[in-house]
């Protein structure tokens, strides 16, 4: 059983797995589970596998199909991860995006990740339609939730302008500062320039003498900038700079979406980041940004249909389809992304080393 006692929230790579729907968009519980494997990539892949976020298509799928696949990857991560014989420092940690339409399908949400004993939940109040005061909301209705069980387990605020239904697009620095006062709230993700990530961090601040406090960064590319050292006089301005606006807090981890396709590579690019290995840092942004051109076109950006595209090219998912709502790849758009997806593996297999490439292999069953 998961305890807020000498909890630190995990640091590293997060992963918002997507949810592998058949052709009857329905969820496959197989594929689900072959993408879990992947992910976790032989212990070289995701620290965090969240469930059920944004990249998860919650807010397309109704609250039966959200639960079977947040149980589905809770219980894949706790198996694969004994598979894998993983020392407990190194374990992989399961955590549940319990945010819904409603309060009372998140609060039912809530519960299940509960239930299935998962590491933590993550919670987006500005998602909730029907949640007028987000601090009120988590400070009474989440915590007596959780005092009703008896139990208090991690939450992690989530904060995105684009799931956001009310006419305020981020959480705001004083209801951050309100919510880090509760022992179960260890930290936020979010998806937004580096300057909100310090407003948050100072708001934040006092929290360290309860417990740790962790800052997710939601737009992954920003890591390889704000963690980069600097050279000249001028980096060094901008290197003080972002300590300024970050409050000399470097964040705990960042939040990658597109790891679902390249899950080695993008705990690489954190490991890099980390040691400031400029060279490196420089050499997967390349990447990476060349792997974000390959899903904009015209039309728009199409995320998540190049994401479920690359597994199935992979051989790791059996189908691509994308859930009903979600902007689905045409037939142009299909051939354009496959070859390019098909010369950036090509690019990415002769520049890193194979076991920072990742495998089709660490998505079977062991």
């Amino acid at each position: 059983m998961r305890t807020l006692e000498g909890y630190t929230p995990r640091r590293g790579l997060s992963i918002p797995c997507v949810t592998a729907l058949g052709p009857d968009g329905e969820p496959s519980e197989r594929d689900q589970r072959r993408l879990v494997r992947f992910l976790m990539a032989g212990g070289r892949g995701a620290d965090v596998i969240f469930a059920m976020g944004t990249t998860g298509e919650w807010n397309r799928l109704d609250q039966v199909r959200r639960h079977v696949v947040i149980r589905v990857c809770v219980e894949e991560v706790r198996k694969h991860s004994t598979a894998l014989e993983l020392a407990p420092d190194e374990a992989v940690e399961a955590w549940v995006g319990a945010t819904a339409p409603t309060r009372d399908e998140t609060l039912e949400t809530l519960e299940l990740a509960l239930d299935l004993d998962a590491d933590a939940a993550v919670i987006a109040p500005l998602a909730i339609r029907d949640v007028d005061d987000p601090v009120r909301f988590v400070a009474r209705d989440v915590a007596d939730l959780l005092d009703a069980r008896n139990r208090r387990i991690p939450v992690f605020l989530y904060d995105n302008a684009d799931i956001a239904v009310g006419d305020v697009p981020h959480l705001r620095t004083h209801w951050v500062k309100q919510l880090s006062r509760l022992d179960f709230v260890r930290g936020i993700k979010v998806s937004a320039p580096p300057r909100r990530l310090g407003h948050y961090t100072k708001a934040a601040g006092q929290f360290r003498d309860l417990g740790a406090f962790g800052i997710y960064v939601g737009n992954a590319l920003h890591v390889l900038d704000m963690m980069r050292p600097r050279g000249d006089w001028r980096g060094k301005l901008v290197e003080h700079w972002n300590r300024f606006l970050l409050h000399d807090l470097l964040p705990a981890g960042v939040v990658s979406g597109p790891a679902n396709l390249w899950p080695r590579e993008w705990r690489r690019a954190w490991q890099v980041s980390q040691a400031g290995d400029v060279e490196r840092m420089a050499q997967m942004k390349a990447l990476f940004e060349r792997f974000g051109a390959s899903y904009r076109f015209p039309e728009g950006k199409r995320s998540l249909a190049a994401l479920k595209r690359g597994l199935y090219l992979r051989g790791v998912l059996g189908c691509d389809a994308v859930a009903r709502g979600t902007a689905a790849l045409d037939d142009a758009q299909r051939d354009a992304f496959d070859a390019a997806f098909e010369a950036l593996r090509a690019q990415v297999e002769r520049q890193l080393p194979a076991h920072w490439t990742s495998d089709a292999a660490d998505a079977e069953e062991r």
